[in-house]
């Protein structure tokens, strides 16, 4: 009788979220064909109850993606702002990540201790030294040459942009800006998105590679902005995350695969409150997305 109850505590420990992560999906549809009207005039509805809110979205100064992937043979997308490319601080550090798996699978990077830890610490704790390591290492034209390529199209200047490194995070080094608007670290919240929606499917570089990532994602060291208040109501949901902040500028980006829960959520902010701001978006997005399946459904 405890050998069964053991295998059934093992079997509920490994599946109590259902799916595992990545799904590893074959044909990964682009994000934008589950682009949702109605989770979009929702979203849009809830965003518009905050006057602060309706004014930085007016002013281009808050950007909005979120991604209900509560039914994976459903998955419905919407943004506000989403294709206006901003300042985005450490958030694009996840194209880091993304390009030296990329040259570690072709063989262009070698792998080792130091670049594992570097990536973690790159991610989990946002170490500028560690990022601008790794960007010495891979190299600009890696980074972007990954960001554009056809099966991933995380930067296209027919969409907005979207993520870019073109600058080490430190004080000196030669710069490679993004053509559209010069910016060294940017980002759209459709194309976070986007990374994210692929990185659940299996679809960056490969399920194998997807897989390291979201180890690498997992259980952020910083508790702050999204995380501070899915800390208190999903404490039980898996978090994969990264995030930024510099002057102004507040970012953050955040996957959640929880027993309740199964959502992405990207913001971009430009205003000095925006660390509670972010904060403060959580359950509104929540709410956007219940209200959106309970119409579904009826």
């Amino acid at each position: 009788m405890k050998y069964l109850q053991l295998i059934i505590l093992l079997l509920f420990a490994g599946f109590s979220f259902g799916q595992s992560l990545p799904l590893d999906v074959e044909n990964v549809d682009p994000l934008s064909t589950h682009q949702s009207p109605i989770l979009e005039e929702l979203l849009l509805q809830e965003i518009n109850k905050n006057a602060t809110w309706k004014q930085l979205v007016k002013t281009n100064k808050l950007s909005i993606g979120i991604v209900d992937l509560s039914n994976i043979d459903n998955v419905e997308y919407a943004g506000i702002n989403d294709t206006f490319m901003m300042y985005a601080a450490s958030l694009p550090k996840i194209a880091i990540l993304l390009a030296a798996m990329d040259a570690i699978d072709k063989g262009e990077l070698k792998d080792t201790n130091e670049v594992r830890k570097d990536m973690r610490l790159m991610i989990s704790k946002s170490n500028n030294q560690a990022s601008t390591r790794m960007i010495d290492r891979v190299g600009y034209k890696k980074i972007e040459s990954v960001l554009r390529s056809d099966q991933l199209k995380l930067y296209d200047e027919e969409v907005g942009g979207g993520l870019w490194v073109g600058k080490r995070y430190a004080a000196g080094g030669k710069r490679n800006p993004e053509p559209l608007k010069g910016l060294s670290h940017a980002a759209t919240t459709r194309q976070v998105c986007s990374f994210y929606y692929q990185l659940v499917m299996g679809n960056l570089v490969s399920p194998e590679r997807s897989e390291e990532m979201l180890e690498i994602m997992k259980d952020p060291a910083l508790h702050h902005k999204f995380v501070n208040t899915l800390d208190k109501i999903a404490p039980k949901a898996d978090l994969y995350r990264k995030s930024g902040s510099w002057r102004s500028y507040h970012s953050d980006s955040v996957l959640v695969w929880g027993p309740k829960r199964k959502y992405i959520l990207v913001a971009l902010v430009d205003d000095n409150r925006g660390e509670q701001i972010v904060r403060d978006l959580v359950i509104p997005l929540e709410k956007v997305m219940k209200k959106s399946r309970s119409l579904a459904y009826n």
